[in-house]
């Protein structure tokens, strides 16, 4: 198995990387923006290489698989000869259900399931089914894999995902924590249990997932046993525009203040709220951290918010695994915010992680920053999402057909 082609795609955007799996190297990636607009946009890179970029209609999502394809292929700007150089496809799949714990190659069966699961996740199922039938519309000889965000998580023990409601609501509507960001989690805790010389099933970690969507996941010898996001990706940490943990009787309570209904309130708490919506700022932290540097106290306010609810479920999940052996900061902010990283591992040393404060200042792509002594290790470990789809996506195709090995 040679390349492989990692698509995630959005209602009106396609992010993609083609990636040589001989030796896991990128080759190419790219971004076609406002599909479905009167012009679009299709940014393309190439490592070593200048981006290009141009602007042409993008009727439809069918039509940016082409434009991919068009240049990965291109005699001037290309990667491979042409389009039978591309192995399979890998499709980034927010949500899954119950049924795949998995990555799975993609069958007429697996399509119609991710169609039963839109009301779970009725903003990325839709925009994913319409990537997949794109893809195999242009390519209909080259295997397809599904990548499941919330697979990862399908570990978890009963009393972890299971929500104080009626048990009813459960079994007839399948309200449950299902947890995202599991590629992520997957991969990171990999890259920690390799960077340690441990055995992954023998590692437990915390994986602090902090982007402009955020999530901590307790990794129990190498699987999910909790995380903080739960039947949608606004529970559990405060993030960029999402509130995070509430107490639920805030809904009803504003949606009678404002004489507005659920789905307003649904806007608000997953568009308005979070950091941008305690500092009035930005959902940025690059922004709010400026802010505060200049001395605003809602800035700071918003920063302490953050901080805290995540030293709260580091705390939380080390009780759950019993024992923890590294804390992992991965994604935008916690690959690059060393002040997050600071103010999140504030009062840690009472679980034993301590944080080396000279380490954690130095830009690092892959690292321990806690103390030498410290008997929990905090790494910062760059994701890579993609790779971790294509890894997949290699391995299922291979099982179906080793003929291809």
């Amino acid at each position: 198995m040679d390349n492989v082609l990692v698509i995630n795609c959005g209602s009106s955007s396609l992010k993609y990387q083609l990636l040589d799996m001989t030796s896991e190297t990128l080759l190419a990636k790219g971004l076609v923006e406002r599909i479905g607009l009167e012009v679009g946009k299709h940014t393309y890179a190439r490592p070593q290489h200048d981006k290009l970029v141009e602007e042409l209609p993008v009727p439809d999502h069918a039509r940016a698989i082409e434009l991919v394809v068009a240049a990965v292929t291109s005699p001037r700007h290309g990667v491979i000869p042409d389009m039978k150089a591309i192995s399979a496809v890998g499709h980034r799949t927010v949500h899954a259900g119950e049924k795949f714990s998995n990555s799975v190659l993609i069958t007429p069966e697996v399509l119609a399931y991710l169609e039963e699961c839109i009301p779970l996740a009725p903003l990325h199922n839709p925009a994913n089914i319409v990537g997949i039938k794109a893809a195999q519309q242009v390519m209909p000889d080259v295997p397809m894999v599904g990548v499941f965000d919330t697979a990862f998580h399908q570990t978890m023990p009963d009393w972890a995902y299971v929500y104080p409601l009626p048990y009813e609501f459960y079994r007839s509507y399948k309200v449950r924590r299902y947890g995202f960001h599991g590629t992520s989690h997957r991969y990171v805790s990999l890259r920690a249990a390799q960077l340690l010389e441990r055995p992954l099933d023998a590692c437990n970690f915390i994986s602090c997932h902090l982007g402009n969507g955020a999530s901590v996941c307790a990794v129990k010898n190498g699987r999910s046993v909790d995380t903080s996001m739960g039947f949608t990706p606004l529970e559990g940490l405060v993030m960029g525009t999402r509130c995070g943990d509430i107490d639920p009787a805030i809904v009803g309570f504003l949606a009678k203040r404002l004489d507005v209904g659920l789905d307003e309130i649904d806007r608000i708490l997953n568009k308005e709220s979070g950091i941008y919506g305690i500092t009035g700022i930005s959902s940025d932290l690059r922004d709010v951290e400026r802010e505060y540097a200049a001395g605003n106290d809602r800035a700071r306010l918003g920063l302490e918010v953050y901080c805290y609810h995540i030293r709260k479920y580091i705390g939380a999940y080390a009780v759950a695994l019993g024992r923890v052996d590294a804390i992992i900061f991965t994604a935008g902010v916690g690959e690059n915010a060393s002040m997050i990283r600071e103010w999140s591992c504030r009062g840690l040393e009472i679980i034993g992680a301590e944080l080396d404060p000279f380490e954690n200042g130095v830009r690092h792509d892959e690292a321990v920053i806690s103390k030498i002594s410290s008997p929990i290790k905090i790494i910062v470990i760059p994701t890579n999402e993609e790779l971790m789809i294509a890894r997949d996506t290699r391995d299922v195709v291979l099982a179906a057909n080793p003929q291809k090995a």
